[in-house]
């Protein structure tokens, strides 16, 4: 008998389902798919694949070239990707221009044996780096080249070093942009008289590098720092702080330390030989001790000179080292001011040279008289040739000797910043410094760049501008220029209207008529007595008359009505919203259907 369920109240009593559920399908295994079938269905997917894939371009190349085969012209070919271009180099805030050797006047004149073997000694540190850091400048490293041909080359006359120049590099005329030419200027290495230890006579010491002076991205142990940057001090373990400036270490806040390399006469010699950036000090003893920038304290230098010629101390065209040297030695007390108003300052080392030695510049080699030059370190790479012509006061106090002469970038210096600006190294004594204080002319640069670096050919595969409109499209979009800012317009208040409006409002001032007083009588003019003539009896004379006094102007009180106007109109406001009437709605008739549920 079958399991009945409950009952239901619609449909009645239901056989229940059987508790034991039973599984449906088949028991047996799959069977096997033929090796035709697989293969059906592998055809299959390959014919769909091979629609989906779509076309490659040379195959859309090809097509195109049947449709136009007739007409070739219609067909293009359009690489995949455009490819990489080298763009010309550039300098910031400069302007250059390619130019042949044969158009530099002196180029032929000048020795080139003396610049090569100059150019020889920059190459011995570019080419001893095996791995050169990545260097931002536009020539970079592209001097290595050149280095290494110049190092393996037996050159002896000034011909084949000439050959060497025009074979392995290229000319660029270059000056600051919307500039034609550039400046130079001079430096030598000054010989002074010092002492070992502090004496009556030497009394200014040269410092060297302090301990507790940080450059960012240096180390203690650097060999030198550079001549900018952030320079602090360090105070206690973790704080630091700006380095002192050239006051208060002249005052003696580094003093005591054990920093004195050598002493000198006055402040003066010590700022000259900051400016130099090295000294040959004679001492007493008959020796000599050379000193070589090491460091600064982090603020920019600022010429004296400049302070001298903006106070109108020193005609500019009279303006040289020896007059500055003149102005301090004779004006003691200006001359300690004048020194402050540059902050920079600078710290020596001690390096050992013989006195047949030149100075070592910023590159690490000798520089060489007459054949190198500093340049701005955050434009050019040292090593650089430059060829300047110009002409300079080297004979005599006129700028009238002429200066054709291949340099070499060897050095550097804080004042010197730009791309066409250079000093020129004359070696030393006093004579070198003669030269070079009188040195401030402008010059004509041309840069040597290696080939490798050809802008010609960087610059042919650069985009050309679009080409300015015509005349006829010039008349259709004229350019005006913009319309002048209109005044705003004041807007009058209701007030100062209805006060224009009644002039009786306005307390109009009395005229008072001019009264006419009499000129005084002229004193008659004195007689000088001769003895000849009897002395006149005095007479008397009559005072002028007292000018009449003018009455003293008294303005009428007139009431103004413009504050009573107002006050009125305010009250008739407020008594207007106190008595404001509120008018109800009427009422909307009531339906007289509803709803049960109303």
């Amino acid at each position: 008998m079958p399991i009945r369920s409950v009952t239901s109240p619609t449909s009645g009593p239901l056989l229940a389902i059987s508790p034991r559920a039973i599984r449906t399908g088949s028991w047996l295994a799959p069977a096997a798919c033929s090796n035709a079938a697989r293969l059906g269905r592998l055809a299959a997917l390959c014919v769909i694949a091979a629609a989906l894939v779509p076309v490659s371009a040379d195959a859309r190349l090809r097509r195109h070239a049947e449709h136009v085969k007739n007409d070739p012209a219609k067909f293009v070919y359009v690489p995949r990707h455009n490819p990489p271009r080298e763009w010309p180099f550039e300098f910031t805030g400069s302007q250059y221009e390619p130019v042949a050797f044969a158009d530099i006047a002196g180029w032929r004149e000048d020795d080139h044996l003396l610049a090569f073997q100059a150019f020889r000694t920059s190459c011995k540190p570019i080419v001893a780096q095996r791995n050169p850091p990545t260097d931002s400048k536009a020539l970079g490293a592209t001097l290595r080249d050149p280095c290494r041909a110049a190092r393996s080359a037996d050159i002896s006359d000034g011909a084949k070093a000439r050959a060497f120049f025009e074979e392995h590099f290229l000319p660029l005329r270059i000056s600051r942009l919307g500039e034609p030419e550039g400046f130079v200027t001079g430096y030598y290495e000054p010989v002074i008289d010092g002492s070992r230890t502090k004496t009556d006579v030497y009394t200014v010491p040269v410092y060297r590098r302090p301990s507790n002076l940080f450059v960012r991205g240096y180390s203690q142990s650097s060999a030198s720092m550079p001549n900018g940057g952030d320079v602090f001090r360090k105070i206690g373990r973790r704080k630091l702080v700006p380095y002192y400036d050239r006051g208060q270490i002249e005052d003696g806040a580094i003093a005591g330390r054990g920093l004195e390399i050598v002493w000198l006469k006055s402040q003066t010699d010590l700022l000259f030989t900051q400016i130099q950036g090295s000294a040959r000090v004679r001492l007493e003893d008959g020796g000599t001790v050379r000193i070589n920038y090491d460091a600064h304290n982090g603020y920019r230098y600022t010429p004296v000179g400049r302070v001298l010629i903006d106070r109108g101390i020193i005609p500019r065209e009279q303006m040289s080292m020896q007059r500055i040297r003149q102005y301090m030695e004779e004006n003691p007390d200006a001359a300690s001011e004048l020194r402050r108003q540059n902050r920079s300052y600078v710290f020596f080392r001690e390096v050992q040279l013989s006195d047949k030695d030149e100075a070592v510049g910023a590159q690490g080699v000798p520089l060489t008289p007459g054949r190198s030059i500093a340049v701005d370190k955050s434009l050019h790479v040292y090593g650089t040739p430059f060829f300047i012509e110009g002409d300079l006061p080297i004979e005599s106090d006129m700028a009238k000797t002429p200066f054709r002469r291949l340099m070499v970038a060897q050095d550097t210096g804080s004042a010197i910043i730009g791309p066409a600006r250079a000093d020129l190294y004359f070696g030393a004594g006093a004579e070198a410094g003669k030269v070079a204080g009188r040195m401030k002319n402008a010059a004509r640069f041309v840069m040597l760049v290696p080939k490798s670096l050809d802008p010609s050919r960087r610059g042919h595969h650069m985009p050309l501008p679009d080409a300015r409109p015509s005349a006829e499209i010039a008349k259709l979009f004229p350019q005006t220029a913009p319309k002048p800012a209109e005044a705003p317009k004041v807007e009058t208040s209701a007030i100062d209207n209805k006060a224009a409006a009644k002039p009786d409002a306005v307390a109009v001032k009395p005229t008072v008529s001019a009264v006419t007083a009499p000129l005084p009588v002229a004193r008659p003019a004195a007689v000088v007595p001769t003895p000849a003539m009897p002395r006149p009896a005095a007479t008397t004379v009559p005072l002028p008359e007292a000018r009449p006094a003018v009455a003293p102007e008294v303005k009428p009180q007139v009431k103004s009505e413009v504050k009573t106007e107002v006050k009125t109109e305010a009250k008739a406001k407020r008594a207007k919203s106190r008595h404001r009437v509120y008018r109800r709605t009427p009422k909307q008739p009531q339906s007289l259907f509803r709803f049960p549920w109303q």
